[in-house]
């Protein structure tokens, strides 16, 4: 078990989670951050700290994200320290349906 992160950091990549993690679990995307279970010691810390509601616990997400954090995080680098969020972040708070139209499974370069 560990923690996800869902649709709601896609196109706001807002990193206070990559701050508070005490053992850099996260991994980086163009367009969103993901969780690699086996590195997420289950600690919780992160979930929190996310301003936009983007981290939930493995067990109570919907499976789809679950794999996608496990896929991605095999080949997404590590992030060990925040960054600022995009310019744009704020535009994509609240939108929703954000994974058809906006996911990129490209790592971050």
């Amino acid at each position: 078990m560990s923690y996800v992160v869902t649709e709601a950091c896609i196109r706001c990549k807002y990193t206070d989670c990559v701050a508070i993690c005490p053992v850099d679990a996260f991994r980086e995307g163009q367009t969103m951050l993901v969780i690699d279970p086996e590195t997420c010691i289950d600690c919780g810390v992160c979930e929190p700290q996310c301003p936009v509601g983007a981290i939930a616990f493995d067990m109570q997400a919907d499976p789809h994200w679950r794999e996608l954090n496990r896929t991605y995080s095999r080949t997404w680098p590590a992030i060990r320290s925040p960054r600022p969020p995009p310019a744009d972040a704020g535009a994509f708070r609240s939108l929703s349906g954000k994974y058809d139209r906006y996911f990129d499974g490209t790592p971050a370069s």
